[in-house]
């Protein structure tokens, strides 16, 4: 998720520079809330067109590698390979580009066979640098930026993060105002925590997340809590939440307007953080293992911003199973303290 939302601003960059040009994207099905809405949540299209439910491209390729990893060898799979390399091929791009740098997404660029095909020079899994007929190093700190280097220096422009529409959809837009409405806690407004991470280093502990809930509830705003597909966690910050939060599973398109309508998101560097960077809304990252300078927040209004990471916090994407040791020293009262200075300056605004 946060792959495909930091790219976003240099494929907004592309749009505004060139309305005329066609934009297709390869995605896992689960992200694809991100790049359209659909009417049924069971029937989204991927076909090409432009509209404002898919406001950003005009076709969107699923690409289910991680279905295809669970049953590498099933006949269904191979299927699905060839299906996708077709509809690739047919659709006769001129350029590829591979804006993730993992072998994964290198191999489907390959299946393209584009004139160009361009990526990273320093991809996040080197391998990946040996498929590319023209790879390209990027000087930026943030990703957001270097995704712009790499998109402009493959079509031959220069891309600045642009602002980023993302679809609405409004039956996620009704669930949500009714969730809301059956929430009877949520007075002044409430707090969207998503506790998960990608791995373990970079996840702050549920009792955390609780203990914050506890003391956001206290000062009158709730919280709901995102549950994770495969995951305990939320449930974890709900029981000892002392019954200020609340769990909440919900797809990518009900994500979003649940986002819109938040005070403030606390995350860690995952998904949902990014998510609310995007829709330029008030954040709380808490960092640790992973670098605020080139995967923080990244937003047209930096005063919704604050990332919390503790000095001892070293760079490493090791994917360890425990938590580390810099993001532990973030404590609960640092937390709320950001969110309060957040949601009161939200509240002050309104008023205005």
């Amino acid at each position: 998720m946060g792959d495909v939302l930091h790219a976003m601003p240099a494929v907004a960059a592309l749009r505004e520079k060139h309305p005329e040009w066609f934009i297709g994207w390869a995605i896992e099905p689960a992200w694809s809330g991100l790049l359209q809405a659909s009417t049924d949540f069971n029937r989204i299209s991927h076909k090409a067109d432009r509209s404002g439910s898919k406001p950003l491209i005009d076709r969107w390729h699923p690409v289910p590698a991680k279905a295809w990893s669970n049953r590498p060898f099933a006949p269904s799979t191979l299927a699905e390979i060839n299906t996708t390399r077709r509809e690739l091929r047919a659709a006769r791009y001129d350029v590829c580009v591979d804006m993730q740098g993992s072998i994964k997404s290198a191999l489907v660029g390959r299946m393209a066979a584009t004139p160009i095909f361009a990526g990273p020079a320093s991809p996040r899994e080197t391998p990946a640098r040996w498929l590319y007929r023209h790879p390209i190093a990027t000087t930026s700190t943030h990703v957001v930026e270097q995704a712009c280097e790499l998109l402009g220096a493959a079509v031959g422009e220069t891309l600045r993060p642009a602002a980023v529409t993302l679809p609405v959809n409004p039956k996620a837009e009704l669930w949500c105002d009714r969730l809301l409405a059956q929430t009877s806690s949520i007075r002044d407004g409430f707090v969207f925590l998503a506790p998960t991470a990608g791995w373990g280093a970079k996840q702050w502990p549920a009792e955390r997340y609780a203990a914050v809930a506890a003391a956001l509830g206290r000062a009158g705003f709730h919280s709901l809590v995102n549950e994770a597909p495969g995951h305990r966690f939320a449930d974890a910050v709900v029981d000892a939440s002392d019954g200020f939060a609340t769990s909440v599973p919900c797809s990518v398109e009900q994500m979003i307007a649940l986002v819109r309508r938040a005070g403030v998101v606390i995350a860690g560097d995952t998904g949902p953080l990014h998510l609310a960077a995007t829709l330029d809304h008030p954040t709380v990252g808490l960092y640790g293992p992973t670098d605020p300078s080139r995967n923080g927040p990244y937003m047209t209004d930096s005063s919704k911003a604050r990332v919390l990471r503790h000095e001892s916090s070293r760079t490493d994407h090791s994917r360890h199973a425990e938590t580390e040791p810099g993001l532990m020293q973030i404590s609960t009262d640092e937390v709320v303290e950001a969110a309060l200075e957040l949601l009161r300056s939200g509240q002050d605004k309104v008023k205005l």
